[in-house]
């Protein structure tokens, strides 16, 4: 009887994380897209348990190679609506459900 039982023990479905970049929306050129890509990884990477840091670290780093004013929201679960400057959006994934908006006024 304990094999019956052992039997009828379903497996839960598998979460898919995707632990590479993920761009949902973007305007901006190709080249400035894979470059802030990869700040993005890096600064996510190295605050992985701090948002706010790796906010701020993509934030001054945009500020220096395009100038001001970038804004940047990095997290889990939030909606957003903004007017920006074009060719200045990114709005990517990254590590499976984090959410990171960049953005040029």
């Amino acid at each position: 009887m304990a094999e019956n039982e052992a039997k009828e023990v379903k497996e839960e479905p598998k979460k898919i994380v995707h632990t590479y970049p993920l761009v949902r929306h973007s305007d901006m050129p190709d080249e400035t897209k894979n470059e802030t890509m990869e700040l993005v990884v890096t600064a996510c990477e190295k605050f992985s348990a701090s948002n706010e840091a790796a906010a701020k670290m993509i934030k001054e780093e945009m500020d220096k190679k395009l100038g001001p004013p970038f804004h940047v929201v990095v997290g889990e679960d939030f909606g957003f609506e903004i007017s920006y400057e074009c060719t200045n959006l990114l709005y990517m994934f990254f590590g499976g459900n984090l959410a990171i908006v960049i953005w040029k006024c």
